[in-house]
């Protein structure tokens, strides 16, 4: 399925591997690289989870404000990314690409044979077939067969090249003494301290990750840390150890790429840089604002005003504007309604204000919007 993501990258681990000729060594390193050459899409989320921490609050406050009327929710949310930029998809880009890069690196650590030495598809099946090794076995599979390989090579003379062959049986797994192709089992052994190691750097840098991000958790997503932790402590029994040693060095860097990131785009630095916007623009809509307006007696006069106090000034415009048009519309109404002999009878149309209030356009809702608005920040 991320086969896309995999042949890349499998050539890239097949580098490494030659270089060292050691699988163990070959996938630190591999990790190493991949963390260093994704950073810059680490800084990204960094930047936009702890912009995204400085709006919690004010987000909180329209959820729990409006909580009974969904639309003005919304309405809130839009004006709030409108008034300051925020957007709260900005990082799901690079998380998703993370998260795609991520499944690709766990397909090449599962997969050796296929993404580091090549064997097609065809000649691992086959070579399956022989070994007696189901499909079911999934994950583990080709490190099984690896394993079986190097054991008895003899059994797959008569499936494979005896290149292909020589290439399985000096592959090495060895790490420290411990064969990197075997499944753990739970008991005093040399095997159960990687699995171990990569459950305690994951418990580590998900709470290293959490306070970078400055997010406060809510509801079950507290727990989330735990079951994960608890999946792979299940995880890390039922796959070879190499994927638990990728991952506890994959841990360890994340927590470094954490603490790094975070001295980049602290939260808290955030929340007050915000702080400091807001009463900036705040300060900026009280400022006074010479406008020319007519007087009751129709002459024109200069006045000082707010945003606030100008908002309702195009308001109170804008409805006067809508009466008169409201009232030469019903006048030619009943002018064509009406013959012409009784028309010089009857005196002119008198608007009501709840006629004029059933005309009011979609324009001056918004300018009363924007009139609240502006009265609200005041």
């Amino acid at each position: 399925m991320f086969s896309f993501i995999a042949i890349p990258l499998g050539y890239v681990m097949e580098f490494i591997y030659n270089f060292c000729q050691n699988y163990g060594l070959a996938l630190i390193l591999f990790t190493i690289v991949l963390k260093v050459a994704m950073f810059p899409l680490a800084v990204k989320q960094q930047k936009s989870m702890a912009k995204m921490s400085a709006y919690q609050p004010m987000m909180q406050e329209i959820q729990k404000k409006y909580a009974k009327d969904k639309m003005k929710q919304q309405e809130e949310m839009m004006r709030l990314q409108q008034d300051y930029g925020f957007s709260p998809t900005a990082g799901c880009l690079p998380m998703a690409l993370n998260f795609l890069i991520m499944f690709g690196i766990i397909d090449v650590v599962y997969k050796p044979l296929t993404y580091i030495l090549h064997v097609s598809d065809q000649v691992v099946n086959a070579m399956m077939q022989a070994a007696n090794i189901a499909a079911s076995e999934g994950f583990r599979a080709q490190s099984l067969l690896i394993s079986m390989v190097q054991e008895n090579p003899g059994t797959f003379a008569n499936v494979v090249s005896p290149d292909v062959l020589e290439g399985i049986q000096n592959f090495n797994f060895m790490f420290f003494g411990i064969d990197l192709s075997k499944i753990p089992t739970v008991g005093f052994n040399m095997l159960v301290i990687i699995p171990v190691l990569s459950v305690a750097t994951m418990i580590l840098s998900q709470i290293i990750m959490t306070k970078a991000s400055g997010q406060e958790m809510q509801g079950s997503m507290k727990y989330m840390p735990w079951l994960m932790s608890l999946m792979f402590v299940y995880f890390g029994f039922t796959v070879p150890v190499a994927f638990s040693l990728y991952y506890t060095v994959s841990n360890v860097l994340m927590i470094v790429q954490s603490l790094i990131t975070k001295k980049m785009y602290d939260p808290q630095k955030m929340k007050e840089q915000l702080k400091q916007e807001i009463e900036a623009k705040r300060a900026e809509k009280k400022v006074k604002k010479t406008v020319t307006v007519k007087t009751e007696e129709g002459k024109e006069e200069k006045k000082q005003v707010s945003d606030a106090q100008l908002a309702s000034i195009r308001l109170q415009l804008a409805r006067e504007q809508d009466a008169l048009r409201y009232a030469d519309e019903r006048t030619e109404r009943l002018d064509n309604a009406q013959p012409a002999e009784e028309k010089a009878a009857e005196p002119a149309p008198v608007n009501t204000e709840a006629e004029i209030a059933d005309e009011t356009s979609f324009a001056d809702q918004e300018m009363a919007k924007e009139a609240e608005q502006a009265e609200k920040e005041q």
